[in-house]
């Protein structure tokens, strides 16, 4: 499951709402909709994120974290390495082979590392 996947999971169960009534409103599909949730279709559009916060009617902050969880979604992402140094390759082909195995707690002490280190070197 993607992060914005499961956001719209969230919402939809805080609203008690099914997923064939969100897609039936959305005028989609409810296989549509679910691969969406579960990171089995790419990035969902612009489009499509804005109508999902119309949907739920959110605004200002909320709607602002499900673009950017959107833009963080995308369940088949390629990192050409292709011109950085080796360590960049040797971190990004450790990170692929040993993502799987890792625990929720490794995870988010790597994000938190990342955006420690991405605030310091201003990325």
């Amino acid at each position: 499951m993607t992060p914005f996947g499961a956001k719209v999971r969230e919402l939809r169960a805080k609203q008690n709402i099914t997923l064939k009534e969100m897609a039936e409103a959305l005028s989609v599909s409810s296989a549509y909709l679910s691969a969406l949730e579960h990171g089995k279709r790419g990035t969902p559009t612009w489009y499509m994120v804005q109508r999902i916060i119309t949907y739920f009617n959110v605004i200002w902050d909320e709607a602002e974290e499900l673009q950017r969880l959107a833009e963080l979604s995308d369940p088949k992402i390629t990192i050409d390495t292709g011109g950085l140094t080796p360590r960049a390759t040797e971190l990004t082909n450790m990170l692929a082979a040993k993502i799987n195995g890792l625990s929720e707690e490794s995870l988010e002490h790597l994000i938190h590392q990342l955006r420690v280190v991405s605030s310091r070197d201003n990325i």
